[in-house]
């Protein structure tokens, strides 16, 4: 029996080792800021000779590169164009840089080499800011939604806020973590979009929304709340006034220089 367990180990080293050496699969997630530019890392040092690099979205081959040839191509245009004049691939390293990105551009990319792939679930946030005490809306800013299920997360607590299920009738918002979202959200049960009321800086984080229909939707938002500035009093230094000019002083009471 002891004999059987021992060449059970030794076959499963083994397989793993012929794992490693013919291929593997890494995962990894990467978040921009919509407009900024990222990069998708293979983690390379150099591409040998005789190896070969293509990076897909989706279903989509957008990048296919022969290191012995030198050729390189860069298909751009598809799908319906979005990666028109963004696409710059290191040639050393083969990571694939996308600038300028849109939320067009979140979604699954794939980089298939010898002897590994790696995949990349971009994330794309939308920046929003809002002064403490206003209102917040995370947009949808998609047309079709009547026949979709709707779910709206804080990523940043790893917590449903509020949801739309049509089937079963359900338009509900919850309190969230701490009571924080209490009597603050208002959910547009026709565009989906949700609103935050009140705000204050604990209503500061990252969003998800997740739209299931007859084609799965998500998008991100990173909402930043600023803090209320108090009324700053302003007064004449009247020993440094002339007849053309005066010296003014504006100061802020109570306040702190981290608000």
């Amino acid at each position: 029996m002891k004999r059987m367990f021992l060449k059970l180990v030794l076959f499963c080293l083994c397989l793993w080792r012929l794992v490693g050496v013919f291929g593997y699969t890494a995962r990894a997630s990467v978040s921009v800021i919509k407009g900024e530019a990222v990069t998708l890392n293979t983690r390379l040092t150099q591409i040998n000779q005789g190896e070969w690099i293509q990076w897909w979205f989706g279903k989509y081959l957008i990048v296919d590169t022969n290191v012995t040839t030198g050729s390189m191509t860069v298909y751009d245009d598809g799908p319906d164009g979005r990666f028109r004049d963004r696409l710059k691939l290191d040639n050393q390293t083969g990571s694939l840089t996308i600038t300028n990105t849109t939320t067009e551009h979140a979604g699954r990319y794939e980089l298939q080499t010898r002897p590994m792939s790696k995949r990349f679930y971009l994330t794309l946030y939308e920046e929003i800011s809002v002064t403490e005490g206003d209102s917040v809306t995370l947009n949808i800013n998609l047309t079709e939604v009547s026949d979709s299920d709707i779910l709206w997360e804080c990523e940043t607590d790893m917590a449903l806020i509020a949801e739309i299920i049509r089937a079963a009738g359900r338009f509900s918002t919850f309190d969230g973590p701490d009571g924080r979202f209490r009597d603050r959200l208002k959910l547009d049960n026709q565009t989906g979009s949700l609103t935050i009321t009140n705000t204050t800086t604990e209503h500061a984080g990252r969003y998800k929304l997740t739209l299931n229909g007859r084609k799965r939707v998500s998008k991100a938002f990173r909402v930043s709340v600023y803090a209320r500035l108090p009324c700053p009093v302003i007064s004449s230094n009247s020993s440094q006034c002339s007849s053309s000019s005066c010296s003014l002083l504006c100061s802020v009471l109570n306040y702190r220089p981290d608000q």
